[in-house]
């Protein structure tokens, strides 16, 4: 810990000089009123109380230039008390001796006969002492309140770059994973069927622009979302050819509704990769999305197969989405996937998201 702090002590604020006035002011007052109690209220009485708040005022403020200077705001508690305690002590005799000096020989007050002496400065000192005690009590209170507010702003700004660092951890996660499946599925035809491999380099080429222009923002539009899916199953549809049949059931209203990009593609990609593909005969998958009257979409994704994951282990791609969304939505966001148990052979995967203005 240094001793003298390198950086330049920044200038009072307005805020302090507003606390000092109004501070010493009521001080002024309170003395003011304590001395009319005691003698009779004259001009003697006003100069005296001005001869003892200006010092206190600027021993004070010098007191901060040197707390500011010596650091002292980032010492532990008893390191500063133990500082405090010699310093007020030598601040309440020097305050005095200024005091004092001003009156005898500046004001000048008449004389009243009451006696002077050194039981009555230590009575000062003492006084003075605790009013510095007072106002470091605020200084330092005032400073850690900001200190700490400081730290709540730093740390939601830490918060906030984490999670824009998860997301896009997340996002490039998924899209390798994707152009991965397509590369497969053309280097399977490039032999047999050039024309048809031609083709499916197109599709995945506008499907690879579209994602990467998406992956530069958190939300799209859930048409934007829809068209992607719809690139992917005409890609499929390709390879899979009669074993794909799939039907897309959006409500209008729920077409410019903000989802996480890539989030059905996924859950497309999945229901074929793991549903449709194994099987001889392929599969059916039907995409149903609405938005009900409590302002939440709905999007379901029906497909062919059985879901059979691992314990504790949904997948990279499913993991990866559910904490997008809690990114993104918190608790109010849900990604289930299941068996229906009413249609046998059929994978549900659910996707609840809440409507935001």
């Amino acid at each position: 810990m240094a001793l003298f702090s390198s950086a330049p002590i920044p200038p009072p604020s307005r805020a302090y000089w507003y606390c000092q006035a109004l501070g010493w002011t009521l001080y002024a007052v309170f003395n003011l009123v304590l001395f009319s109690v005691f003698s009779r209220f004259s001009p003697d009485l006003v100069a005296i109380t001005v001869a003892i708040v200006l010092p206190l005022l600027g021993l004070t403020h010098a007191l901060r230039y040197f707390i500011r200077a010596r650091n002292w705001v980032q010492l532990a508690p008893l390191p500063l008390l133990g500082r405090l305690l010699v310093t007020n002590l030598v601040l309440s005799v020097l305050s005095q001796v200024i005091i004092w000096a001003l009156i005898y020989w500046v004001v000048r007050p008449a004389p009243t006969g009451q006696p002077h002496g050194w039981g009555q400065f230590v009575g000062y000192v003492f006084n003075v002492n605790f009013m510095l005690w007072l106002w470091e009590g605020f200084y330092f209170g005032w400073h850690y309140l900001s200190r700490s507010r400081q730290a709540e702003v730093d740390q939601w700004k830490l918060t906030a770059a984490v999670r824009e660092a998860e997301m896009r951890t997340l996002k490039a996660q998924i899209n390798p994973h994707f152009m991965f499946n397509g590369l497969n599925n053309i280097r399977a035809l490039v032999m047999e069927d050039p024309a048809r491999a031609r083709h499916m380099i197109t599709h995945l080429s506008d499907l690879l622009r579209y994602s990467i222009q998406l992956n530069s923002t958190e939300q799209v539009p859930l048409r934007r979302e829809l068209e992607i899916v719809e690139h992917y199953l005409q890609l499929e549809a390709i390879q899979l050819e009669e074993r794909l049949r799939y039907c897309l059931d959006v409500d209008p209203a729920a077409l410019e509704v903000p989802i996480p990009p890539m989030t059905l593609q996924l859950l497309v990609e999945n229901a074929i990769k793991h549903g449709l593909a194994p099987r001889p005969a392929g599969g059916t998958i039907q995409l149903t999305a609405q938005l009900n009257d409590s302002n939440t979409l709905h999007v379901t994704v029906r497909n062919t197969g059985h879901y059979a994951p691992a314990p504790d282990h949904p997948g990279v791609g499913v993991r990866n989405a559910r904490e997008r969304l809690a990114l993104l939505f918190g608790p109010a966001a849900h990604l289930h996937l299941t068996n229906d148990p009413h249609t046998p052979d059929t994978v549900v995967a659910h996707l609840q998201l809440p409507v935001r203005d």
